[in-house]
């Protein structure tokens, strides 16, 4: 079998989530976490031609949203890239992480992070048995 290089690897996956955008399946998608800047920016003229492509948005991000969605090792201290294609999206995604924020500040997070993991999910676009599955196998939360 051939071998695949990660780079090449990850910008399949992203072109997918890209189609997947476009095509209704998903109203948020996250490519793969990376672990500095330099090594997420060397994906962005790709990333840039795949949402011309697929007629979707991308926004660059650098503060990564931790929920208990995701295993904290996943994403924390990395920077990712999102592809979206209405800006509701968007918007959303920016009110969750800065609802988070606001519940941190507020010390209200303890009861307010399931509901927020649980949102976070459903913007990505995932059914209620998966969001219940990854919030229950999940044994690196915050």
């Amino acid at each position: 079998m051939k071998p695949i290089d990660t780079f090449s690897y990850e910008l399949g996956a992203a072109d997918c989530f890209c189609e997947m955008v476009r095509a209704g399946v998903k109203r948020l998608a996250l490519a793969h976490p990376c672990d500095s800047p330099q090594e997420r920016d060397q994906y962005l003229p790709y990333f840039e031609e795949l949402c011309r492509k697929y007629g979707v948005k991308l926004y660059v991000e650098d503060e990564a949203f931790l929920t208990d969605l995701f295993p904290l090792s996943l994403n924390q201290g990395k920077y990712n890239a999102l592809f979206y294609q209405e800006g509701s999206a968007l918007q959303e995604y920016l009110a969750l992480k800065g609802e988070k924020k606001a519940a941190l500040a507020q010390g209200t997070y303890g009861q307010a992070r399931r509901d927020i993991a649980w949102r976070f999910g459903k913007l990505l676009s995932y059914t209620d048995e998966g969001i219940q599955r990854l919030l229950e196998s999940n044994t690196e939360k915050e």
